[in-house]
């Protein structure tokens, strides 16, 4: 049986290197090339500290993108709606609300050197939409001009574009997850104002602000309408 402070030590192992991940993704979002001196100093750790984990900054951004894509994975496989429109835009909503507090590395992760990586960790959830795209035919909800593997992928990047407006408009919280909704169902065949016309008659595409956030982040300017 380990000894006591065998444990401990494994245990701050393991928080170190939760706080270096959490740290990287916080900074690669102010400063996608931010070094692993200020990595680790926003954890609270040194630069050995961080060695002591990763063997240099791109077996760290390999960790924190994948780990990231891996979560999101987990996050869409629950979400489920009888219309397949209505799931297209959860889709896009739940990615929105996930990684909208880190957009810029968010955007560099399935875009960057390391997107291969990456692709493979939202397999799950590429599947998943897949099959909400073949159903969505199916009942004449989603186009049918374009073939099944086209309009998922039409509608993976649309929300991507999204993580790089968002970024270069600095949209809010609101803003960004009506907007990443209407691209994915602009990509799934609907007509803009169809879009708008099913996202305000559903009441599971509303927007709920973050519990603790400001007004300012949340607010939904009239240009997003």
């Amino acid at each position: 049986m380990p000894a006591p402070s065998s444990r401990a030590t494994r245990r701050d192992a393991a928080a170190n290197r939760e706080a270096l991940l959490v740290a990287a993704a916080a900074a690669l979002n102010e400063d996608i090339d931010a070094s692993l001196e200020t990595i680790a100093a926003r954890a609270g750790l040194s630069r050995r500290a961080l060695y002591g984990h990763f063997a240099n900054r791109d077996d760290l951004l390999v960790d924190v993108f994948t780990r990231g894509a891996a979560r999101l994975a987990a996050l869409l496989d629950p979400v489920s709606h009888p219309d397949a429109r209505v799931e297209i835009a959860l889709f896009g909503a739940t990615l929105w609300a996930e990684v909208e507090h880190i957009r810029v590395s968010a955007a560099l992760a399935v875009r960057g050197p390391h997107r291969h990586m990456v692709a493979t960790a939202l397999d799950p959830a590429r599947e998943r939409l897949r099959s909400t795209v073949e159903r969505g035919m199916a009942a004449g909800q989603v186009r049918t001009d374009l073939d099944r593997e086209t309009v998922t992928r039409l509608i993976e990047n649309a929300a991507v574009a999204v993580l790089d407006e968002a970024t270069r408009a600095g949209l809010s919280r609101a803003a960004g997850h009506r907007l990443v909704m209407l691209a994915g169902l602009g990509a799934a065949g609907l007509g803009w104002q169809e879009a708008d016309a099913l996202i305000d008659s559903t009441p599971e595409l509303a927007f709920v602000p973050e519990q603790g956030g400001t007004p300012e982040q949340d607010a939904a300017p009239e240009e997003t309408r």
